[in-house]
């Protein structure tokens, strides 16, 4: 299969048009894109989504939930739309044109508003993801932080969106094509990562490329990944520590801004798509590719080959030859990696799973050579201290009353008292009154207000430091997202203080349950409004019957536990 390197439509009108159209928008009702969409609409624009020409509509949506479709009959299959508030929808009419802006106000593109509807967000995740299970990184993020209105129709590209990292490396699919050409390559093979490359990859990789005599492209996903993955700049660091480890001639690095679902089979199958129009001829699909791990009953999401299965039943009218990703491991007698089919009778397999890895890092322990590269070893370090070196957050949550705040003022001071790192105490009055104060009580501002102690959480754990928070936080959905902001940067310790509701009604210290008991206080927690138990915290501590102090004592022991704090 040679490829095609004839430039691919893009949706870019010219400079002068976009100098002027830049004017008009400025006029327009706006969309801040959120950093999703704005990944979305690079490859819009650029051609990396062709065939499509804008945010889907209602029919193609439908379409391609059901079947992989678009209307008109494209293999398609990812829904690729623009989601949006009510609030923002009821200000749209159909016909309009709207201005889509980055997070800084730049007018990106502009698009005709040709459809508006309310999804059900079930079916697709039923259909899209396999399961309407909130384990889904894209379930949760549907249900939980997607708008609740989809906007569709045909978009106009202004600008790219603006990169300051990495810029030699990011290239659009025509700036791809004109490379090949150039270089005069007729078949290349696709590696698609998100994780740091090690030696069992770089074997996968040389091994794939000989046997499609084919060039290398490694082209990782820089947009968005899965919570909790290598932030993309230490994992390019580490892409170009491997780089010259490699032919210089017959491989060529890139990076593609796309949002990933982790939707398994479809993911597979759409990773394809945008490889192809990125003039690749190859691709090489491994095994659970794209895969977001275990389910809620603790399965995996997808089967191992489900992924390969949809690609090779497509990879005809892609246009694009699925390479299989063959599962390397290190044979210690022969010094060298094998396929796990090809090892020879009763040699000695090594191998570290990424789990292993991670605790290795954690724990500041050696990684051996023939698993990682020194190099790339080196960027992993540099970006994840050993456990005991990094940020970690405390969360404690419960009902008015429970304990809370007496048990994070113990755990603070003992904290304090061993030193090393700076402590920051995020207690509910205490951010009520300094980042907080203009809320309310209703569900959306209590929501705000733990997002906001999330944030702060995040940027103290990121900054190496230890952030105590104890607010209320009735609803699990919250709880996650804040676990998801501080997961990226460090440590998140949920910790369930489950005092029960008589308890902390007796105890009344601030009077708050008979007021809601007369109804003076609207939506309490625990009176007139929900409490979800953390179902898997941490750590649940009983306050009935045991003082602060031994309390403040477990949430130690377990941080011990954990190696955040040396024993």
């Amino acid at each position: 299969m040679a490829s095609n390197l004839a430039p691919i439509p893009e949706l870019y009108v010219s400079y002068e048009s976009a100098q002027k159209l830049k004017v008009e928008a400025g006029n327009l009702a706006s969309h801040d894109l959120t950093p999703r969409q704005i990944c979305d609409l690079e490859l819009l624009m650029n051609g990396g989504f062709n065939p499509l020409k804008g945010f889907l509509t209602e029919e193609d949506y439908d379409s391609v939930v059901e079947t992989m479709r678009t209307k008109d009959g494209a293999l398609w299959p990812m829904p690729v739309t623009l989601d949006v508030s009510e609030k923002f929808a009821d200000t749209v009419e159909l016909g309009q044109d709207i201005a889509l802006r980055d997070q800084e106000g730049v007018i990106l593109a502009t698009m005709t508003v040709t459809d508006k509807w309310v999804p059900n967000k079930s079916r697709e995740a039923e259909k899209v993801f396999g399961a309407d299970d909130l384990a889904h990184p894209a379930v949760n993020y549907l249900h939980n932080h997607a708008g609740a209105v989809y906007l569709g129709g045909p978009i106009t590209g202004i600008q790219q969106p603006v990169h300051y990292d990495f810029r030699a490396r990011r290239d659009t699919p025509n700036e791809l094509r004109a490379y090949f050409r150039k270089m005069g390559w007729r078949k290349i093979v696709a590696f698609q990562t998100r994780n740091p490359l090690h030696r069992a990859h770089q074997e996968l990789t040389f091994r794939a490329a000989k046997e499609a005599q084919a060039n290398l492209l490694i082209h990782p996903v820089v947009g968005m990944t899965k919570p909790g993955d290598v932030d993309h700049f230490t994992r390019v660091r580490c892409y170009e520590a491997v780089l010259d480890k490699y032919p210089s001639s017959t491989t060529h690095l890139s990076l593609l801004n796309l949002a990933m679902r982790m939707a398994g089979p479809r993911e597979a199958l759409w990773h394809a798509i945008i490889r192809k129009n990125h003039g690749l001829t190859h691709f090489i699909v491994g095994r659970d590719h794209a895969g977001p791990g275990k389910n809620s009953q603790g399965e995996d999401f997808y089967g191992p080959y489900d992924a390969q299965e949809l690609v090779r039943q497509h990879q005809e009218e892609v246009g694009i030859e699925m390479v299989d990703f063959k599962h390397m491991v290190y044979v210690q007698e022969k010094a060298q990696y094998y396929p796990i089919d090809e090892v020879p009778e009763g040699a000695t397999v090594l191998n570290i799973s990424g789990t292993e890895l991670r605790r290795r890092l954690a724990e500041g322990l050696e990684i051996p050579e023939w698993f990682s590269f020194p190099e790339v070893v080196k960027e992993l370090r540099r970006t994840k201290p050993p456990r005991a070196k990094q940020g970690f957050t405390v969360f404690f949550t419960g009902f008015s009353g429970s304990g809370k705040s007496t048990i994070a003022n113990a755990l603070m001071v003992k904290l304090m008292e061993m030193g090393g790192r700076p402590v920051t105490l995020l207690d509910g009055d205490i951010v009520r009154k300094n980042l907080s104060s203009e809320l309310g009580f209703s569900k959306e501002h209590r929501d705000l207000n733990i997002r906001r102690i999330g944030y702060v959480a995040s940027e103290i754990t990121k900054n190496g430091g230890i952030a105590i928070c104890a607010p209320i936080a009735p609803y699990a959905a919250t709880r996650r997202a804040v676990r998801e902001d501080v997961e990226n940067f460090g440590a998140f310790i949920e910790v369930h203080v489950a005092t029960s509701i008589e308890e902390c009604e007796k105890r009344d210290r601030k009077g708050l349950y008979k007021l809601a008991r007369e109804g003076k206080i609207k939506e309490f927690t625990g009176i007139s409004d929900p409490y979800d138990v953390p179902e898997n915290p941490e750590l649940r501590v009983e306050t009935e019957g045991t003082d602060v102090d031994n309390c403040a004592h477990q949430v130690i022991l377990k941080l011990e536990q954990m190696g955040l704090i040396a024993g």
